[in-house]
């Protein structure tokens, strides 16, 4: 199937090495603005990420490329049609970052190989997508507070993974 991405899409996949241990994984993002940020946290951290699509926009908008900034060409990006795909491609664990998991992100032991994922902003992800998972972590909050932005949410989930590992 043909990507809806285009050059960006080119120009990450004729990529051959990768630029970190750690991964991160954007279900079915529906937020340019969101994804361009996470690309530039990525490139950043010298971590991949895998996005699962269908996206809810196009990565050549200027909303994406706005957040990304220069970053974006940095960036290791990996795009799949959709989560088996995703899954028979990507050998470490999967650790999705979710609102209804029980163990604490920073009471959890994450390995050089791991890949932290979150779900589309909107809904999250589907309970066979939960399920599929290899491990489930939560941010807490305080009583009454919902959820976190995709992007704040995979900082937070990352820095500590990479805190543990000593890769920062």
């Amino acid at each position: 199937m043909k990507h809806n991405l285009c050059t960006i899409c080119y120009a990450c996949h004729r990529r051959s090495e990768t630029n970190g241990y750690m991964e991160v994984c954007l279900f079915e993002p529906e937020i340019a603005q969101n994804a361009g940020t996470i690309a530039r946290l990525c490139a950043c951290f010298g971590v991949s990420l895998n996005i699962i699509e269908p996206a809810s926009f196009i990565f050549t908008s200027s909303k994406f490329k706005r957040a990304g900034m220069d970053y974006i060409d940095m960036a290791n990006i990996k795009l799949f049609d959709d989560f088996n795909q995703f899954r028979s491609n990507f050998a470490g664990r999967v650790i999705l970052l979710d609102v209804k998991a029980q163990v604490p992100y920073y009471n959890f032991k994450y390995n050089l190989n791991d890949c932290i994922m979150v779900g589309k902003e909107s809904t999250g992800i589907t309970d066979e997508i939960y399920n599929s998972c290899d491990e489930k972590v939560i941010i807490p909050m305080v009583a009454g507070a919902r959820s976190l932005n995709v992007a704040v949410s995979l900082a937070i989930g990352l820095a500590e993974a990479l805190r543990q590992t000593k890769y920062v």
